[in-house]
């Protein structure tokens, strides 16, 4: 009995791929249209579209029913036939809904070519008759992501929680590009508008809705909504996701790799020029504040010393205070601007005021 089950099972497999193939070939040309990778590069078995013959996770109505002449030529289990219609055409004409969805300005490619490259069209053993794990799924197409994910020291948990991929793309189109479910700063406030998440290292992150709603002055990119300017999306080898080198102590030696984040958009030489009159304001005549503050040996102070990289009551982006040492207590930078430039005290060292312009 079980080889006959075997044996059906891999000829309704057969037959369904050969009339994907059929009418494939008779439809009408589609252009921009991406070849989703075959069932066997992507590691799925011959038979994948077959029925199961164990108890499936999820099971198409139809099939469950006996109906096999509501897709199939035949209403014969054991010799169903080919399909009456291409298996697009066939599951929108029950699925109505996805005719509008995919008319959307950005279509997932595999979605508009066959439902069943991601679907099992009568049972499977993942929910909604997906042919694997979600995450699985996805990355059997998306070779780069897959390799991100393998050789990613600090992962995005967006990708290993809940609904995987599916926590920030449509799998079958969308109005925003890459399939976002929406654009992408409203999407990373989406999930980190908490007090409770906390990063791959185990350590709190910041409420970044709040922060920034409590914040006016706000960094470039955060100003422009791109998150990922400095973050990647699905995981990194940095610490906090970021898309380049920066230094995560609040003491570091001066070395300009070290900075290569910040340097695709501030230019070095304002923190290494020792003397000038054009590359900073934060300066006492013509001696650089900045490069007097990285340059120390041994003690160099990091950005985050003095600023906050997201979003500030001041303007500059210069932080009320700094986190120091483990314990978290913070030290104040008791920063005031004044006419001819500004001052801190009690912070690092006793007060201190600089001038960069004359009064007014």
């Amino acid at each position: 009995m079980s080889e006959m089950r075997y044996i059906f099972s891999v000829s309704l497999a057969w037959a369904v791929a050969f009339s994907t193939v059929l009418f494939a070939k008779t439809a009408p040309a589609q252009t921009d249209i991406r070849v989703s990778p075959t069932f066997a590069a992507r590691g799925l078995p011959p038979g994948v579209l077959a029925p199961l013959t164990g108890k499936p996770v999820s099971a198409h109505a139809p099939f469950e029913a006996g109906d096999c002449k509501l897709c199939h030529t035949n209403n014969d289990p054991k010799e169903p036939g080919p399909l009456i219609k291409p298996v697009t055409a066939l599951c929108l004409g029950c699925h109505e809904e996805f005719q509008g969805v995919l008319k959307r300005a950005h279509p997932h490619p595999p979605a508009q070519t066959a439902c069943t490259n991601c679907h099992n069209p009568h049972n499977a053993n993942y929910p909604k008759m997906l042919l694997q794990e979600t995450g699985q799924l996805c990355t059997g197409c998306h070779k780069k992501i897959a390799e991100v994910l393998t050789s990613a020291s600090v992962p995005h948990k967006a990708l290993s929680s809940g609904a995987k991929c599916l926590n920030c793309h449509n799998p079958h189109a969308s109005e925003i590009e890459r399939l976002l479910l929406q654009l992408p700063f409203d999407l990373c406030l989406s999930c980190h508008n908490v007090d409770t998440m906390v990063g791959a290292n185990g350590k709190k992150l910041q409420n970044m809705k709040a922060w920034l709603n409590n914040n006016p002055d706000w960094h470039g990119p955060v100003k422009h909504k791109d998150c990922v300017a400095c973050h990647q999306p699905h995981g990194g080898n940095q610490f906090r996701l970021l898309d380049g080198n920066y230094p995560k102590e609040f003491y570091a030696p001066y070395d300009p790799e070290a900075y290569d984040l910040c340097f695709t958009c501030h230019k070095e030489k304002a923190f290494s020029t020792a003397q000038t009159t054009t590359l900073t304001r934060f300066r006492n005549g013509e001696k650089n504040l900045h490069y007097v503050h990285l340059q120390q040996p041994g003690r160099g102070r990091t950005c985050r010393a003095c600023h906050e990289v997201h979003a500030s009551k001041q303007k500059h982006h210069i932080r009320d205070g700094v986190p120091y040492g483990s314990s978290g207590w913070v030290l104040k930078l008791n920063y005031q601007q004044t006419p001819t430039g500004g001052s801190c005290q009690k912070t690092c060292h006793q007060e201190r005021s600089y001038a960069n312009r004359k009064a007014p």
